[in-house]
């Protein structure tokens, strides 16, 4: 079973990283849009840490109100497009979970499907998109088909698809945002939102 305080370290990890890769994210986004994905991604990743600050301690709620708590923090911050994404992205976790401080290797796999099912539905964008999807997508499938027993396992081959995705996204165009104005000009340069995608999985497998 993987813990309440298991899934508090793990994201704190995943928003450590976020926090770390703010500079290459601002670099990035500075090619081909306004500049401030890195900025937006270090509110979310501090959004993040602020609420498992407060459940750490909190013996009475469980994971269902973690997520939730977490989305709510997210959706207050005044930023770019990643705000009502990460909201929704979180909000599907929060859906996929019951409110126990404990779940299955299934019912993790089970939170990640609901959160690439919320996004999916709040987005067009698919793989070859160059968008988050490029990473996020292979990440979620890749950790629904593992058949590793244990948190470490399954984050580790999350992580290394959302990684190769992440990369394969320089090789495409951008179809979405404002990037879609420059068209083959976006080619060689990763999407910034799947490369915060990447970092998030890099955090989660420690």
């Amino acid at each position: 079973m993987i813990t309440k305080q298991q899934i508090i370290l793990i994201l704190g990890n995943a928003a450590r990283e976020i926090i770390g890769a703010k500079d290459e994210l601002t670099a990035i986004d500075a090619k081909f849009g306004d500049a401030d994905h890195g900025i937006t991604m270090e509110k979310i990743a501090n959004a993040i840490i602020s609420t498992l600050d407060r459940h750490k301690n909190d013996a009475a709620s469980g994971i269902q109100t973690l997520f939730g708590d977490c989305a709510d923090e997210i959706m207050k911050i005044n930023g770019g497009s990643a705000v009502p994404l990460w909201n929704t992205f979180f909000e599907g976790f929060k859906n996929g979970t019951d409110d126990t401080r404990e779940i299955s290797i299934e019912g993790f796999k089970k939170m990640f499907q609901s959160a690439l099912d919320e996004l999916s539905g709040i987005t067009k964008a698919k793989v070859g998109d160059k968008t988050m999807m490029d990473a996020l997508i292979p990440a979620v499938e890749a950790i629904i088909a593992s058949t590793a027993g244990d948190l470490a396992g399954i984050t580790k081959e999350g992580a290394d698809a959302a990684k190769k995705g992440a990369q394969e996204s320089a090789n495409m165009v951008s179809k979405f945002g404002r990037a879609k104005s420059y068209k083959e000009q976006t080619l060689g340069t990763p999407d910034a939102g799947a490369m915060s995608i990447m970092y998030f999985f890099i955090g989660l497998s420690g």
